[in-house]
């Protein structure tokens, strides 16, 4: 019996091997260039059915978070033209049941709601102290009023401490001091420049 050893095997099994892959990768290539066709056809499709009118229609249905308890309903009926009408109720976090009546057609959506903001209402207390502020706010105007309806009044200025006077009349005294300092020295300058132009020969060009 004729065997082969295992090196003549491996020998076999990579030429084998090398030969398949080779002829896989040629295959792949030409796969590659050949180009590919894709036919598309273009055409129109014409409707000659209409879609149907509008019909009437109407449903009201009511809905909860839990069981036998209903916190939202929606109603609402349609009369085949266009025109819509419904409404649909809610509880809000107030626990406070809120509804919206609408109406819908080929001009828009309107609402109208029943929750409008209201004004609030005042207490006892409150409206007493605006009646107490409004009687006190007419008394200052027309004490305002009546002040600058005569004859203008020369304010009075403030009259001054014992302090505030003997320290003005050291200012004032210090002030006179030392103007009259100064105007000694001013004359004494102008003596000396007048001596210096009467001693000094000018000369003539």
């Amino acid at each position: 019996m004729f065997r082969l050893s295992s090196t003549v095997l491996l020998v076999l099994v990579a030429v084998l091997t090398g030969d398949f892959c080779h002829a896989a990768r040629r295959d792949v290539r030409v796969r590659a260039v050949q180009p590919q066709i894709v036919v598309v056809e273009e055409y129109e499709e014409k409707l000659t059915t209409l879609p149907p009118p509008p019909k009437p229609y109407a449903f009201t249905y009511s809905a909860g978070r839990a069981p036998g308890h209903v916190d939202r309903t929606h109603s609402e009926v349609s009369d085949g033209s266009g025109v819509v009408r419904g409404s649909f109720s809610y509880i809000d976090p107030r626990n406070q049941v809120r509804t919206v009546e609408y109406t819908a057609d080929s001009s828009g959506f309107y609402p109208v709601l029943s929750h409008l903001p209201k004004t609030p209402q005042q207490t006892e207390a409150v409206a007493l102290a605006q009646q107490k502020h409004y009687a006190l706010y007419n008394k200052i105007a027309q004490e305002h009023a009546d002040a600058h309806s005569g004859l203008t009044v020369e304010p009075k200025l403030p009259k001054d401490t014992v302090a505030v006077a003997k320290a003005k009349d050291r200012h004032f005294t210090l002030y006179e001091k030392i103007a009259q300092e100064h105007a000694r020295i001013g004359a004494e300058q102008e003596a000396q420049r007048l001596a210096f132009e009467a001693t000094s020969v000018k000369y003539e060009e």
